[in-house]
């Protein structure tokens, strides 16, 4: 069984696998030890604090084969984009240029740097390997870190972004990052990115131009590779649009690629997940619907995907073995969402 679970210390070597696998332009899960070693101490003291509102916590969750003890995936959540320092976006935005007397109307497309998206909870970390993209353990390991949102609001912001990685070609240049960001640096797309995985995106994006970019100026390349999604990320930005995400406002400054925004109320694991109790004993095997299924724990936080016989209104009928995975008895409650 595949369960989701906050990530351990014990797990640091399985995720510097994970993470070296991880497609250029996850910046937030770097193949370097050390960095990975603070993220595990950093989501630990998160799921340790007393927390009333969203501040600096970050909380990172892996997908663990109970099996065999394998990491197959990890993902996470910032409750709080840019809490030290600014989360930079480039802002999708219209200036008119019009003349009167040349009876002249023009409305061109414009990139503006902005931090409008600060503060918002934020989705990052994503990987699953590559067997597992398409399956639904993508789908618990990228909407199961919705349902701690969903048990847990008043840890988060009232909306969530998340940076889906752009387009790179197979030599791992991007066309967007050569037009613009290769201009104030010396660096190529790929040392850029390890260097923002291994120190911090802000420094790079103050160097970024501060003035609005006019896109029709831009190669036609870096054009069209804006808003695209990397073929690795897809999986990802697939599950988020159908979970009620948008696009369209905002884009990476590195990459391009889309920048995903919704209001808490609106995405539909947490929308439409439901409370209900639980009673053990015979699961019915092969019947009814895939659910996805979590406790509303903190540190011992679970969460399964699970071929469910299940009618609203009534308990959740679980098997010892599964409400052992999930950390619940007898009259405990889970939280639950179709797939």
């Amino acid at each position: 069984m595949l369960v989701m679970r906050p990530a351990q210390m014990a797990d640091l070597g399985e995720v510097q696998r994970l993470a070296a696998d991880s497609p250029i332009g996850v910046t937030s899960l770097p193949d370097d030890v050390e960095r990975l070693h603070d993220k595990i101490a950093a989501s630990e003291a998160s799921f340790a604090a007393e927390v009333s509102f969203n501040g600096e916590e970050s909380y990172f969750f892996v997908l663990e084969d109970t099996e065999t003890g394998k990491l197959a995936g990890c993902s996470a959540i910032v409750a709080s984009a840019g809490y030290s320092e600014p989360f930079y976006s480039f802002r999708n935005e219209t200036f008119v240029h019009a003349s009167r007397e040349l009876k002249i109307h023009n409305k061109i497309h414009v990139l503006s740097q902005c931090h409008d998206l600060t503060g918002n909870s934020l989705l990052t970390s994503f990987y699953v390997e590559p067997a597992l993209v398409g399956s639904p353990w993508s789908e618990l390991n990228s909407r199961g870190r919705l349902l701690f949102v969903a048990s847990h609001p008043e840890r988060f912001a009232d909306s969530v972004v998340t940076e889906i990685v752009g387009y790179s070609d197979e030599n791992g240049d991007s066309p967007f990052w050569d037009a613009i960001g290769r201009n104030f640096f010396d660096l190529n797309y790929a040392a850029a990115e390890r260097l923002c995985g291994l120190k911090s995106r802000t420094f790079l994006a103050e160097l970024m131009p501060h003035y609005p970019i006019y896109v029709p100026l831009l190669p036609d390349e870096a054009q069209e590779a804006m808003g695209q999604v990397h073929p690795r990320a897809q999986i990802t930005f697939d599950i988020l649009m159908r979970e009620g995400f948008e696009t369209d406002h905002y884009i990476d400054i590195f990459d391009g690629g889309p920048t995903l925004h919704a209001r808490v109320s609106g995405i539909r694991s947490i929308a439409q997940s439901r409370v209900v109790p639980v009673k053990i004993g015979e699961m019915v095997k092969g019947a009814g619907r895939q659910y996805l299924v979590s406790n509303a724990q903190l540190q011992d936080y679970r969460a399964v995907m699970l071929d469910l016989d299940y009618a609203p209104g009534k308990p959740v009928i679980l098997d010892l073995a599964t409400a052992e995975a999930l950390g619940v008895g007898e009259g405990a409650s889970v939280r639950l969402v179709a797939v």
